[in-house]
């Protein structure tokens, strides 16, 4: 195939080439997140409220290595577009080394911040133990986290999105095989329960870093990651750090949201905690599919912007709008049909049960329409557009909702915590549109 082939191949034949192969990986590793927790919850309600508690930490990490990715992502098809492979390679190479300093730094951080964070929401001896346990064995591979997503991205910037599936399904499906081995002590091994949890994600990842890394050096891509182009190029930098930098906070605004929520509803009942838990782990396999064409659409919309093929940057936004919506009204049936089964994959508590399926009908509500912000939110970083980008998210994850869930908690109790998703979504969407048409002029 040609260096060319995202803007000379027909547009959606090129998204579904680009975009299945990351829903699929995707999907995969939304099943390993439910799977997970699936079996964290068989220990007991206290390591599955640990783990929920942890989740924003877990999630914070994660949205570095993301946000710089797509950092990295955007800068590098950016320049390929504009057929300066010089620079390419030097976003290239300055992304990984920038990636492991940020490694380094979240694993010490973590695991010394883990403890009071855990305070903050539990009196809970027990599920403060417990979410010490998982979090020092995770957040000690904070750096594999950081380089595999940034092999991740960068083979996605060049189209080679097969290769991040296949690295990313074949780490998800050895935590899958791994968790009940090593939490409850099948065969051999002995039963380590939540740190068993730990150990497998772990694994997991080494497993995924392993085969970027045999691809990048034995099947070599357009881009290189050579000594001679680890330069202090602040320019560049700033480049990668202008689009970064507000990719991680839009993905790190739900770690703040998460927490404020977990606030307001602890002061209801720790039940709703848990059910906030709950669907921040279900709704992972709707938006992660999401999140696949979107990563599908960056490097397209970013090279053929590069590229000044700007009709072909109008097609592609509107086609990824259509295939998001398309996933969430899917999203909303499932809810609305068959709540009580998903709630009841992690607790058997009836009155649990009850609450989490009025939860899930009223937060769906708001699926579909959130189809406007992410593909807005994806399509701006993908265009260089961090800031914009940002400030969508922050609609999303801060302006709007908090407030509107602490107010309608007043009136409606902790129902009107799940009544706040929808309505922020729905001003969100209006507030996306606005930003999008503004910012992205394409004449």
């Amino acid at each position: 195939m040609n260096d060319n082939f995202m803007k000379t191949k027909p547009v959606l034949p090129l998204l579904l080439s680009l975009a299945l192969p990351m829903m699929l990986s995707m999907l995969v590793n939304s099943l390993y997140n439910i799977i997970d927790s699936f079996f964290v919850a068989k220990i007991s309600e206290d390591a599955m409220t640990a783990l929920s508690l942890v989740f924003p930490v877990q999630n914070f990490i994660n949205a570095v290595a993301i946000g710089f990715g797509i950092g990295i992502n955007a800068v590098v098809a950016f320049f390929l577009g504009a057929g300066d492979n010089r620079r390419a390679n030097q976003a290239t190479t300055l992304g990984v080394i920038l990636a492991i300093v940020h490694g380094i730094l979240l694993t010490v951080g973590s695991i010394l911040f883990i403890p009071y964070f855990l305070k903050m929401f539990s009196h809970s001896e027990n599920v403060i133990s417990l979410g010490i346990e998982y979090s020092n064995i995770v957040f000690a591979f904070s750096l594999i986290i950081m380089l595999n997503v940034g092999f991740e991205k960068i083979f996605q910037s060049v189209g080679k999105m097969k290769v991040t599936m296949f690295s990313m399904m074949a780490g998800s499906i050895t935590n899958i095989i791994l968790d009940p081995i090593l939490i409850f002590g099948i065969g051999p091994f002995p039963r380590m329960e939540i740190k068993g949890a730990a150990i497998a994600t772990n694994i997991g990842q080494l497993v995924c870093m392993t085969i970027y890394l045999l691809i990048f050096i034995f099947r070599p891509i357009q881009v290189k990651i050579q000594k001679k182009y680890a330069t202090l190029d602040f320019e560049l930098i700033k480049r990668l750090y202008a689009v970064g930098i507000p990719a991680t906070l839009n993905l790190a605004l739900p770690s703040l949201l998460i927490s404020a929520l977990n606030a307001i509803l602890a002061s209801f009942s720790g039940v709703y905690v848990l059910i906030l838990g709950v669907y921040y782990k279900l709704q992972t396999f709707l938006y992660l599919p999401a999140n696949g064409i979107i990563q599908g659409m960056r490097p397209v919309i970013g090279f053929n912007y590069g590229a000044r093929e700007y009709n072909r940057v109008k097609k592609i936004y509107k086609i990824v709008l259509r295939m998001s919506a398309g996933i969430m009204l899917a999203g909303t049936l499932i809810c609305f049909i068959i709540p009580d089964v998903l709630i009841g994959l992690f607790t058997t508590n009836p009155e649990t049960i009850e609450a989490g399926k009025t939860a899930l009908r009223i937060i769906s509500i708001g699926f579909l329409v959130s189809s406007v912000s992410i593909t807005s939110s994806g399509a701006l970083e993908g265009l260089g557009k961090g800031v914009q980008s940002l400030i969508i998210s922050l609609s999303r994850y801060i302006v709007v909702i908090i407030p509107a869930a602490f107010l309608l908690s007043r009136v409606l109790g902790a129902a009107g915590v799940w009544h706040a998703f929808w309505v922020s979504e729905a001003i969100t969407a209006i507030v996306s549109l606005v930003i999008y048409t503004k910012t992205v002029k394409l004449n």
